[in-house]
């Protein structure tokens, strides 16, 4: 039996990546010949923002102020979640070295990033979650520099709590930016000398382009936004929970897909008769949002078999994939492209968006396929290194040669040759390279 689909997106994130692919293009195209005055340009523009860019460790101070000392508290209790589970995975890889053959040692030396650009989305919500997310792993990563961006919330600067979080993750330098002017900021080192060498966070569909349009220039972590939520959920699932996690997520914005793949006709008409009324209980501005994203990109779709919904989780390789289902084990074992996976109905997306520790800054659109969210690893350049002593090079170096010649390489063959002829203990080239010439 064909799977069904209940409720069909009307639209896809591809939808609108046109108009942003150009409107990015001119934009990363004026502030490559106009530097840092064209930021300051867009900054008035787009965000009424006229103040200092990098904000000195006074105006920072005297911000994080206004910050209750329990919202400092929950903050700072969060980042120590990230930051352990940042700190297990850093320690969870390491440096080698091993003897391929006598007297050839190889190794990998895991060297980090010498800076990063944190970039923390802004608009209808303080992201302060997103703020620790990238700056406390690039910290447990090592990084010397992490320079960390946000546009003003409201017009009035940083929203206090994400500077407090920024502050309290490590953060080494703060700018007042955000959208694309921010991203090209950081990857030229705009305002500060230093050119970032990875940009990573979360962001709205122009973010995402630059990163996209800029990457070769700077590294980035993954393309991540629009925000995408996925439920598998099984006859066993409760409908109620299950709805209000897809509503959980889609308010984030008005392209964010929400996705429910289920076996349980019932549960999946449940689940739509609730979708309704829970957006309709949102507060402005989440109310609209929401309501547009799963009017626009919400999809429930019917399948035979728990073979089949791995399939076709697989194939959309969801950022955030939820599991209400029995024999959790049995998903964990099969599926296979997601962003994070969260396993049972006490196991809510946001738990992970907010505090339990794994990183929420994670591949959409699909490329969960080929890649994860971000980690330590992401700030981390396993360099290798190799070491012959003159046994090892006498030994190699004939085999070199040959394939080299093999391949028509003959330059390289004779980096091989000249060795040989030095380090044998006899005069002259060995008989395999008789006629090389």
């Amino acid at each position: 039996m064909p799977l069904t689909y209940l409720k069909r997106a009307a639209r896809t994130p591809a939808s609108t990546s046109d108009a942003a692919r150009t409107v990015v293009a001119e934009m990363l195209a004026e502030i490559g010949q106009r530097g840092e005055e064209a930021v300051r340009a867009y900054a008035l523009k787009l965000d009424g923002w006229s103040g200092d860019i990098v904000m000195t460790r006074q105006a920072i101070e005297q911000r994080a102020q206004d910050v209750p000392i329990a919202v400092r508290r929950d903050i700072e209790w969060a980042i120590a979640r990230v930051r352990d589970f940042a700190t297990a995975q850093r320690e969870s890889i390491r440096d080698f070295h091993v003897e391929l053959a006598p007297g050839l040692v190889a190794g990998q030396k895991l060297v980090p990033c010498n800076v990063a650009g944190c970039y923390v989305p802004s608009g209808r919500y303080a992201h302060i979650a997103s703020a620790y997310m990238s700056i406390a792993t690039a910290k447990a990563a090592g990084v010397p520099t992490v320079i960390a961006c946000s546009a003003p919330f409201q017009g009035t600067g940083i929203h206090p709590y994400v500077l407090f979080a920024m502050r309290a993750a490590g953060a080494d330098v703060v700018m007042t930016l955000g959208g694309v002017q921010a991203i090209a900021a950081m990857a030229h080192g705009l305002f500060t000398g230093k050119r970032a060498d990875i940009i990573v966070g979360p962001g709205n569909k122009f973010v995402a382009e630059a990163k996209r349009a800029l990457f070769g220039t700077v590294g980035i972590d993954v393309f991540a936004g629009p925000t995408e939520i996925a439920v598998i959920a099984d006859e066993t699932a409760d409908a109620d929970i299950v709805a209000t996690d897809l509503v959980g997520q889609v308010e984030h914005g008005p392209e964010s897909p929400a996705w429910l793949m289920t076996t349980s006709r019932r549960l999946a008409d449940e689940v739509m008769e609730r979708m309704p009324r829970l957006l309709a209980k949102l507060p402005a501005p989440a109310k609209e949002a929401a309501g547009a994203a799963w009017r626009d990109y919400g999809e429930v779709v019917l399948a035979q078999n728990r073979e089949e919904l791995v399939e076709l989780s697989d194939h959309y390789a969801p950022e955030h994939l939820e599991v209400h289902a029995g024999d959790l084990d049995w998903w964990l074992a099969h599926l296979t492209a997601y962003g994070s996976l969260f396993l049972g109905e006490e196991t809510t997306v946001a738990f992970g968006d907010k505090v339990s520790g794994p990183n929420h800054i994670l591949p959409t659109k699909g490329a969960a396929r080929y890649t994860a969210g971000l980690s330590v690893h992401k700030f981390l350049k396993p360099l290798t290194w190799q070491r012959f002593d003159r046994q090892a090079s006498r030994a190699v170096a004939p085999i070199t040669a040959r394939i080299s010649r093999l391949e028509g390489m003959e330059a390289h063959a004779r980096t091989a040759d000249v060795r040989l002829s030095k380090y044998l203990p006899e005069p002259g080239l060995p008989e395999e390279l008789d006629g090389a010439d």
